[in-house]
């Protein structure tokens, strides 16, 4: 898996240029359990950090996904409404939606593996 980057709220980050893609971790996919809903915000949206870039919906609870930076949603994945069972089965490989970033410098609040790893184990993983 190349480097990428983490929130503290279960999203992961791969960062290309002036761009990222973002999806839900396999941690959260794993405390979710099955996932029968899925949906990224529209193409064109303008995000701030923490603003809501998708909702997802398992037989357990709903969760929303939240941008790990700001920026302007130019691609929105959707297949994962169609399928929203790609997300347990391959969490690395469905993103969610790909932002380009309005200011890079907020990728220092991320998290790389071992913090985040080291964070979910506190949450009690």
């Amino acid at each position: 898996m190349e480097e990428l980057k983490f929130s503290k709220t279960h999203e992961w980050v791969k960062v290309e240029g002036d761009r990222v893609t973002v999806g839900l971790t396999d941690f959260a996919q794993k405390e979710l359990g099955d996932i029968v809903y899925a949906e990224p915000e529209p193409v064109g949206t303008y995000v701030e950090v923490e603003e809501i870039i998708g909702t997802v919906e398992s037989v357990k609870a709903a969760s929303d996904l939240f941008a790990p930076v700001s920026g302007e949603i130019v691609e929105a994945n959707e297949e994962i409404g169609d399928e929203p069972e790609m997300i347990n089965q391959a969490p690395w490989d469905a993103w969610f939606v790909k932002i380009r970033m309005a200011d890079p410098s907020e990728l220092d609040a991320l998290l790389d593996k071992d913090a985040y790893d080291a964070f979910c184990e506190e949450e009690g993983a």
